[in-house]
Order: structure tokens, then C-alpha cells, then sequence
């Protein structure tokens, strides 16, 4: 590493102490706490309750919000905000505490008794819980200054995983000595984490005003961003890329479980070795992401972690070749996490530079719904594509699932760059 790299490097790391990087922090507890209350830790709630299998599998629609949260986007980018806190918080904090009602009204349901109930409160935390995500996103594009995009998403990343730990691992834990009432009331009171946040959050500039009349102002807000969008060179290819970048992830990390038992590791052994280990290893990644943008720039960034991210995946066949090992386990899990961390940082700091000033909150709504896309649609086709081919050969598909995208990368950077950046060759300095 030259001296000039290193100290790239050291004022990457520096940014970590500005204080955007604490709130940032909150707000991605805000976050990640909802997501478990309405996915993992609820269906655990279900089986114990003895819900069938069909209704249990039905609660995967709850979180269609998050995938449709782009419909409402112009609404929260253009209405005037309940309270007079800013454009964005004015509507941060009654969301968050919408989302904490919610949450405690959840803990007075009984699946056992009333499942429907438990759906119909469930439902109404994922549609707060994804109008908080267009929320923080837009304030996190708005917030924080190019240089420290990816050390700020870096610490929303932190918060939301421990978040997810929060509410899922630490929920189950409250379960078991005080019962399923206790953890969600106490579950409800992790979006607080997030209102006081909010509070010290800085606003950003505020977008030019809409055109006057009903019609101009409603076609501006919602036709607005999309055609603002399209206008740019490169757009099919730049949505064509963002659609593809996780491909290779999906595939492999929807048939995860699936793999880890079939090759005879117990629950206990994935959940500590997949639960806590890489948890950490992700916030490392994500952290050294973060500082990869800020000293290297978005161009280098993202070929560095997107080679990362597909080649980690090779970790699944030497997993798969090597059976039972514990110790190849950790290996496999700490290097996907850990590359999967770095990533996502670079990634989503491009999603963000990618976004208008004028319609922050609906075009990034936009693109991170469609960057899920795999996840929910190609994903799908995992199990099929896994018995027809075998472990090995599955996972060495997502590995080549992957140069797409790597390839679309490429051309965006050297032809397209992002707002702000240089066009990217290879062997830039």
C-alpha cells in the first residue's frame, strides 16, 4: 500500500468519529428492529401456537410492503410532513412512533385464538416499517456528504444487524422467561432508539418547489421521478445492472439452510456459527466498506467487492467437497459475511449516488425495490436448479450468476460514472 493509499485510508476511518455517523447508526436500529416481529420471530410465535403449516407460510406476505414500498414513495417526498421538524423528519417521527404502537399492539394479539388479528397488526408494522426505510434512506442520500456515503451506510448496516439480533435472538430470549406478551411490548420500545435519532439528525437542502396547479404538482411528484430518471444515459443499462448485481447471492443464500443440513450440521452448530460469528463478520465488511469508498472511490469499490462478493460463494463448494467441518464452516460463513458486508457498502453507496436531489425518497425506493427483485423472483428457482445439478455444481452457477452484472459494472463505470466520479479504467490510482 503507498503512503498516498494509506493516508486515503486513515482519513476514511476518521469519518467514523462525525457525529451524522452516530445518528446513522440509530436509524439503522430503527430500522432492523421491525423485520423479525413480522417474519422470523412471529412464524416461531405461530408454531408454538400450533398454526398450520398453510397459514404459517401466508405470513411471508406481510412483508410485501417492503417490496411495494415504491407505490407511496412520491407521497412521502412531496406531502407536507404531519410535524414541523423538517421534510424528512417531520415525517421520521410519527412514523417511528406509529411503528411502536404497532408493535405493541401485536403483544395483545393470540395467534392461537385469532391469527388474523396478529396478521392484520403485523401488516400494519411492515407498511410503517418500510415508509420509515424510504424515510431514512432519502435523510441518509440528503444527510451526509459524498466523501461519507459509505462510512454512513456502514453504520446504518451496524445498527440494523444488531437490531435484527435485538428482535429476533433477543425476543425469543425474553419469550422464554416472560412470555410472548413481554417481548413485543418490550420489542415496541426498540424504535425509540430510532425518535431520538431523529432528533439530532440534520436536514439536507430542500428540493425546487413543485410546479402550481393539482395536476402539474401530482405528475411532478409522481411521473416526476421517473421520468427525471430515464432522462440520464445509460438508465436501461444502469437498471438492467442494479436489477442483476444480486444474483448470485440470492440463489445461493436462499437454499443456505437447506445446504448446511443436508451435509449434517445441527441447529445449534448453524446458529452459532451463521448467527453470531457472521454477524460480525458482516459489520466488519461493512465497516471496511465504508472505507473503501471514501479512500478508493466508487469506480475501484465496487469492482473490488463485487469480485468479492462472487467469489465467496466458492466458498459453498469447498464447503460442499469437505462435508461436515466445522472448522471450513467458519471459513465459508466469515468470508461470505465479511464480503457480503463490504458489498453492500459499495453498492448502495451507488444506488445513492444515483439518486435526484428533487426526488431522493422515490427513486431510491425505486431502485432498492428492484436490487430485491431476485431475491424474490429468480430466487425462487433455487431448490429446482439444486436438484437438477448437485451442491457443487448449483453454487459454482452462483458464481457465473454473477458476471452479468460484473460485466454491465464495468461499462457503467468507464461509460456512465456516477454523479461526481471520473470514468473508471482499469489500473486507476
Amino acid at each position: 500500500m503507498t503512503p498516498r493509499t494509506a493516508a486515503r485510508f486513515a482519513a476514511a476511518f476518521r469519518a467514523y468519529a462525525d457525529r451524522r455517523i452516530v445518528v446513522m447508526l440509530g436509524l439503522g436500529f430503527s430500522a432492523g428492529s421491525p423485520l423479525p416481529l413480522t417474519g422470523f420471530t412471529l412464524r416461531q410465535w405461530f408454531s408454538e401456537s400450533e398454526v398450520s403449516l398453510g397459514a404459517i407460510g401466508l405470513t411471508s406476505l406481510i412483508g410485501l410492503a417492503y417490496t411495494l414500498k415504491f407505490l407511496w414513495s412520491p407521497a412521502l417526498d412531496r406531502i407536507s410532513p404531519p410535524l414541523r421538524l423538517g421534510r424528512r423528519r417531520g415525517w421520521l417521527i410519527p412514523i417511528q412512533l406509529g411503528l411502536a404502537g404497532a408493535i405493541a399492539a401485536m403483544a395483545f394479539t393470540d395467534p392461537s385464538l385469532d391469527p388474523g388479528s396478529v396478521v392484520a397488526a403485523g401488516v400494519l408494522v411492515a407498511f410503517l416499517s418500510a415508509s420509515q426505510d424510504i424515510v431514512i434512506d432519502a435523510l441518509r442520500i440528503e444527510m451526509m456528504p459524498p466523501e461519507q456515503q459509505g462510512a454512513g451506510l456502514a453504520a446504518y448496516i451496524w445498527g440494523y444487524r444488531l437490531a435484527l439480533l435485538a428482535s429476533g435472538a433477543g425476543a425469543l430470549f425474553v419469550v422464554e422467561g416472560f412470555g410472548w406478551r413481554a417481548a413485543y411490548l418490550g420489542a415496541a420500545a426498540l424504535p425509540l432508539v430510532g425518535v431520538l435519532a431523529s432528533l439530532f439528525a440534520h436536514e439536507g437542502p430542500a428540493p425546487p418547489p413543485p410546479p402550481a396547479g393539482v395536476l402539474a404538482a401530482l405528475s411532478h411528484s409522481v411521473i416526476g421521478p421517473f421520468r427525471d430518471f430515464m432522462r440520464r444515459r445509460g438508465w436501461l443499462l444502469i437498471l438492467s445492472f442494479v436489477a442483476l448485481f444480486r444474483l448470485g447471492e440470492a440463489l445461493a443464500g436462499v437454499m443456505t439452510a437447506p445446504f448446511y443440513r443436508s451435509i449434517g450440521f445441527s441447529r445449534t452448530e448453524v446458529a452459532a456459527v451463521s448467527g453470531v460469528f457472521g454477524l460480525f463478520a458482516t459489520l466488519g465488511g461493512a465497516a471496511l466498506g465504508g472505507a473503501l469508498v471514501a479512500a478508493l472511490g466508487m469506480g475501484r469499490s465496487l469492482v473490488i467487492t463485487g469480485l468479492g462478493q462472487m467469489l465467496s460463494n466458492l466458498m459453498y463448494v469447498a464447503l460442499a467437497r469437505a462435508g461436515h467441518q466445522v472448522g471450513v464452516l467458519y471459513w465459508q460463513v466469515g468470508i461470505e459475511n465479511f464480503t457480503d458486508g463490504l458489498a453492500d457498502a459499495a453498492f448502495v453507496a451507488y444506488l445513492s449516488s444515483l439518486t435526484s436531489i428533487a426526488f431522493t425518497a422515490t427513486q431510491y425506493a425505486l431502485l432498492s425495490s428492484l436490487a430485491a427483485l431476485p431475491l424474490r423472483t429468480l430466487g425462487a428457482t433455487g431448490g429446482f436448479l439444486a436438484e437438477a445439478l448437485g451442491w457443487q455444481r448449483f453454487f459454482l452457477l452462483t458464481t457465473a450468476a454473477a458476471l452479468p452484472a460484473l460485466s454491465m459494472m464495468l461499462v457503467l463505470l468507464r461509460r456512465y460514472p456516477p454523479p461526481g466520479a471520473a470514468p473508471f479504467a482499469p489500473g486507476d490510482g
